[in-house]
């Protein structure tokens, strides 16, 4: 959120070391003072900041509020500052004044009293509403997102650009795409605004983050203003996601005729990301060189996706050529680099490097982190070595490391093709503890594969009641297992309740058999 404009900022930087010296005088008074709610009791009288009233002026004010650590004490300086008795300057907020005050009490999410305080000083314009909407949103507050921006739409008549962005920024990130079409096709078939540049990029962004590309590319060709380099980088973005590399690579072409809009970084590494994703390392490295003869600098975004390519494409020897010129060019390797190499020896087959790697970089104080981790527990299942895969499972939870579901499920496959069975059940049981919950089918492998164990119904009959105990509701596929075992038990009486309630429920009565 802005602060002020690039001229106050750079103000602010030059203060003489006098006003600085000011400044801090009233930071200590205000920690001595120590100023609470507006509305508490004990607050001092505010003309005891009095004597520093011929200092009042803009840049000065500004600078006092982001110096305070409490938002209170800000407010108590801003609140003293709206009318300061004598006022020697005739001094006033401006209206970056507001935007200090404002900005430092969302951050600390005192939106109420954010709201409060605008109102009161009839400062609750379009352009602070979109900034209380963004924040709301920032923190999932979706339901006081729209009440606010319904709140304004209805005050200035939908004349409210700012809030519009704001609204629809939130519902894109929050993955609410169709509501914020609807505003988008309310607010372009009223007329009484224009889309900015502002808005269009962001429902760029939306259309290209649901897969509806011809739409994004409609929108930007038929944009109402100028794209800016954002809204090229949201198209490229959009286009290498989907796969589409020559679209994206002529929109790059494009962008280098332009005069404001030339591909900068972030344009560049994500087209080597987009053709790394569909393993042109060619393109990839020919984009990379480009960067260089433009003098763009490769960040570690860019060498990390240019290592990954070369990872997944099976040419290790390549990758880790890049990460030793990634070191000398000052840039340090991340787990998200080794993740890459660790996967590079998977694929390339081999297994045991990409294990002594792996302890290579713990013994170098680097984190693993999930990735880096499921990507050996996949290696171990697909070496059909599930004691080893478990036993990564438990050192994840074991540094605070919350495994995914699909990793247990790919070592209860293993643990049932080998016929221990017994031992798939008692990880399944160990779930919980180990920071990840059993989900649908975590329970279909493991109770299909003690049916197939044979002379376990009564386990199973427990682990199909707690299932059903955590919402989750048979399928086809488990009655057909159940009926299995029942039959192989010759359990007739559990045959016919089963074969009723498959009925009873519309499922063919069938044999089926899990896939993970």
């Amino acid at each position: 959120m802005a602060m002020a404009s690039p001229k106050i900022r750079r103000s602010l930087s030059e203060i003489p070391a006098q006003i600085l010296a000011t400044i801090s005088s009233i930071t200590s008074l205000l920690q001595i003072i120590n100023p609470q709610h507006p509305n508490h009791p004990l607050n001092p009288n505010p003309s005891i900041l009095n004597h520093f009233s011929p200092h009042l002026n803009p840049h000065f004010v500004i600078r006092v509020i982001q110096n305070q650590q409490n938002p209170y004490h800000a407010l108590f300086f801003f609140n003293w500052a709206s009318n300061p008795n004598p006022n020697p300057n005739n001094y006033s907020h401006t209206h970056f004044s507001y935007i200090a005050i404002t900005d430092l009490l969302i951050s600390r999410n005192l939106f109420s009293l954010a709201t409060e305080l605008l109102e009161s000083n009839k400062k609750l314009s379009d352009f602070m509403v979109g900034k209380l909407i963004k924040a709301h949103g920032d923190l999932g507050h979706i339901r006081w997102a729209l009440h606010l921006f319904h709140r304004v739409r209805t005050k200035y008549s939908s004349r409210c650009l700012f809030s519009y962005n704001a609204i629809l920024g939130v519902l894109v990130r929050t993955d609410r795409f169709d509501l914020a079409e609807k505003f988008f096709d309310q607010m372009t078939s009223e007329g009484i605004l224009i889309p900015d540049v502002s808005t269009c990029t962001v429902m760029i962004k939306g259309f290209c983050k649901t897969g509806m590309i011809e739409k994004a590319q409609k929108l930007f060709d038929e944009m109402p203003s100028t794209p800016n380099l954002r809204t090229y980088n949201t198209m490229v973005s959009g286009m290498c996601k989907k796969g589409l590399m020559s679209t994206a690579l002529k929109l790059l072409e494009r962008m280098k005729e332009t005069r404001d809009c030339l591909p900068d970084i972030v344009t560049y590494t994500t087209m080597i990301d987009g053709y790394c994703k569909i393993k042109d390392l060619k393109e990839a490295t020919k984009c990379f060189d480009e960067m260089l003869t433009r003098n763009l600098d490769p960040n570690e975004l860019t060498y990390n996706a240019l290592i990954n390519g070369f990872s997944v494409c099976g040419d290790i020897d390549g990758a880790k050529r890049l990460m030793t010129k990634m070191r000398l060019n000052g840039l340090k390797d991340t787990i998200t680099t080794h993740t890459s190499l660790l996967k590079g020896y998977c694929i390339a087959g081999k297994s045991n490097e990409a294990f002594k790697h792996f302890k290579d970089i713990i013994a170098r104080g680097i984190k693993p982190d999930i990735k880096s981790y499921e990507v050996l527990v996949n290696e171990f299942c697909k070496l059909r070595c599930p004691n080893e895969a478990i036993e990564l499972l438990r050192e994840m939870n074991g540094h605070g490391i919350r495994p995914h579901g699909y990793s247990f499920n790919k070592v209860f496959k293993v643990l049932v093709e080998l016929g221990q069975v017994d031992k798939a059940n008692d990880l399944l049981n160990k779930m919980v503890k180990m920071g990840c919950r059993p989900n649908f089918l975590s329970y279909t492998v493991v109770i299909c594969g003690l049916v197939k164990g044979k002379g376990r119904m009564k386990v199973v009959e427990g682990l199909v009641k707690e299932m059903v105990e955590n919402g989750f509701d048979l399928d086809g596929m488990m009655y057909g297992c159940l009926l299995e075992g029942y039959r192989d038990d010759g359990n007739e009486e559990m045959v016919k309740r089963v074969s009723q309630e498959m009925i009873d429920k519309g499922f063919v009565m069938k044999m089926f058999s899990p896939e993970v």
